[in-house]
């Protein structure tokens, strides 16, 4: 049998806020034959800076990062939010041809994680001890930029003792995008009760979203009032 590897592109906030996430990331690839490798030298992906206009330094981060990953067969994020950044972005940040189809060549090679699981692995039932009802929060760059909204289900749906109830309006913004929440806190704020609303309106006392950056606005957002709600990113479930 053909051994997978893979190289772990963990991102910014799983490496500052919510390293439990890296580990589960770990823990669920290699409990399905997966070598898993961690690129140390790695840094962010660039979005906040491209976000905010700053389209030379975003640049230099990818040509970065494109070096680091160079040796890389795949590499996995447990963010829809960066993997969408490198998949879809970093191609058009270079005038030059060559750096070009660099990036699209290093864009080809990169996954989120249920995308792995269920597009090169086929993975479709996982080793959980997860029990409960869960609803799942359609990120806007998984499921819009990167298409992927069935792959996060299906591997939720194969944790055995996992009940996926869904929300009203599941793809609606959770208000974090970033340095919008920043530049805009009264409207991301709006944002986020809105989605958590809806959230509650499912029944199920867990909210499991693919992008640890709803993962932050959620949790603050439920912390602050006091919901009894908990927000998991996926990788937590499938290797609970």
């Amino acid at each position: 049998m053909t051994q997978h590897r893979v190289s772990l592109f963990v991102t910014c906030l799983v490496d500052l806020f919510y390293p439990q996430v890296g580990e589960a990331t770990v823990k669920v690839l290699r409990q399905h034959g997966v070598e898993v490798a961690f690129p140390p030298a790695q840094i962010c992906c660039g979005q906040p800076v491209f976000n905010s206009g700053f389209r030379a330094d975003a640049a230099n981060v990818a040509r970065y990062n494109m070096q680091v990953f160079k040796d890389a067969e795949a590499v996995v994020l447990p963010s829809g939010s960066c993997a969408d950044m490198i998949r879809e972005h970093y191609p058009h940040l270079f005038d030059d041809p060559q750096e070009q189809e660099a990036a699209r060549a290093f864009a080809a090679k990169c996954y989120e994680l249920t995308e792995y699981l269920s597009k090169v692995l086929g993975v479709t039932a996982y080793a959980s001890n997860f029990s409960g009802a869960l609803t799942y929060h359609d990120s806007c760059h998984m499921c819009r930029g990167l298409g992927l909204r069935e792959e996060p289900r299906q591997a939720l749906r194969g944790v055995k003792g996992a009940t996926l109830v869904e929300m009203p309006r599941s793809d609606e913004c959770c208000g974090f995008g970033g340095t919008f929440s920043v530049r805009l806190p009264e409207v991301s704020e709006a944002i986020m009760l809105a989605k958590l609303r809806l959230a509650e309106s499912s029944g199920a006392p867990v909210i499991v979203t693919a992008d640890p950056g709803c993962m932050m606005q959620m949790a603050g957002g439920i912390s602050r009032r006091g919901l009894k709600l908990k927000v998991m990113h996926i990788a937590e479930v499938l290797g609970a």
